[in-house]
């Protein structure tokens, strides 16, 4: 089916057209190269205003005007991946000034590179913990001990480990934490595992960490050894698991999308004699590469939305199914009242998404907007939903 000027497809029973007339969201492309897979958010220049980074770089806003962290270079997306797969922005050693946070390819150690402030020259870089080999492909900067500061959740690919690194919390201090969550030679630590999540699937107030095999139970307090592990079937390698009530019927559930292959879904938890069981439900069965994923309130209707995009090249030229698609980022409004639970709209056809998928107000309008960056380069949509 043709309408002037889009493109249009079936999807489900439903016609859906692609472009920017009445997506919703203002499309800012900040640059077309392949620079990163990660991007973060933060104002680097403290100006008052909130800037993009991506990899190596940073994209000082009102213009997005690019800047080196360190030398640097663009990609071949159609060869080459990127040294920067996973993004974080925060103040690392608390001396006021925003750093920069990498999480490179799979198996190799992260690190920081160290605003210099008022100062001009390249960042000075840190390792976020010594030469430790970072694996899983969906690791993340988030608080995990609630003291509202990142930490970062992730395996260790030496010890085949799930682990989390605590962030310093003191001025001029630089020294991650290590913590252990499961015990050596467990699922889902081997460098190139996918599917990763934090939330609390019990109900008892504390997040648990979630991977496609099932998932581990926080004691009290996350830094105690004994977190218990409970199996799961939670599919296929994924991108971010993402723990919601969706159809709110009082027990956490789970919301994904396959990293390489074509799906996204949600595993409906309920009760067989006292044990979680969860069903399987498909959301989504055309977008392919659905590599990253975040959930968030886009209508302002005080209820998570879940956003997720294409992949583009993922694995380079390999024939994947559905590489050849158009690289769509899209959400799915949560319909929690009454089935079906999602709604899907599409943002764009020519972007997708990276590794992992950013929000945060950018232009301080109140509402969440979306930041992305991969192999067609790095992206801001700016949310114009009316609420």
């Amino acid at each position: 089916m043709k309408v002037a000027g889009l493109f249009c497809f079936s999807l489900i029973s439903v016609s859906v057209c692609l472009g920017q007339t009445g997506s919703g969201f203002e499309k800012i492309r900040l640059s077309p190269d392949f620079v990163s897979e990660g991007v973060s958010v933060a104002d680097v220049n403290k100006d008052g205003k909130k800037d993009v980074l991506a990899g190596y770089y940073w994209f000082e806003a009102p213009n997005w005007t690019r800047h080196e962290i360190v030398p640097a270079r663009v990609f071949d997306p159609t060869k080459e991946y990127s040294n920067s797969f996973v993004n974080g922005a925060f103040d690392v050693n608390s001396d006021g000034w925003p750093d920069q946070l990498i999480v490179d390819f799979p198996g190799d150690p992260g690190y920081w590179f160290e605003n210099p402030g008022k100062k001009t020259g390249a960042w000075k870089k840190h390792f976020i913990y010594d030469t430790l080999g970072i694996g899983n492909e969906s690791p993340a900067f988030i608080d995990i001990d609630g003291d509202k500061r990142p930490d970062l959740l992730c395996s260790d690919v030496d010890k085949k480990q799930l682990i989390w690194l605590k962030s310093p919390t003191k001025k001029g201090d630089t020294t991650w934490t290590r913590f252990s969550i499961s015990e050596e030679n467990a699922p889902a630590t081997d460098k190139f595992s996918h599917g990763l999540g934090f939330g609390d699937m019990n109900g008892d107030g504390v997040k648990d960490v979630i991977i496609k095999e099932g998932w581990y139970e926080s004691p009290r307090d996350p830094k105690k050894s004994g977190w218990v592990f409970h199996p799961a079937a939670f599919g296929e390698d994924c991108s971010q698991m993402q723990a919601y009530d969706v159809n709110k019927d009082g027990k956490t559930d789970v919301v994904s999308a396959s990293a390489h292959r074509l799906g996204i879904w949600w595993y409906e938890q309920s009760d067989s004699s006292g044990t979680p069981v969860f069903k399987r439900h498909v959301i989504s069965d055309v977008v392919s590469q659905t590599h990253s994923s975040s959930l968030t309130d886009l209508n302002s209707d005080g209820k998570p939305d879940f956003i997720t995009g294409k992949r583009y090249l993922a694995h380079h030229a390999a024939k994947d199914p559905g590489t050849d698609a158009p690289s769509l980022l899209i959400w799915f409004e949560s319909n929690p009242d009454k089935e079906p639970y999602w709604t899907q709209h599409v943002i764009d056809n020519d972007s997708g998404s990276g590794l992992h998928v950013v929000v945060d107000d950018m232009d301080k309008d109140g509402k969440t907007d979306i930041i992305v960056s991969n192999k067609k380069g790095v992206f801001i949509f700016l949310n114009r939903i009316k609420s």
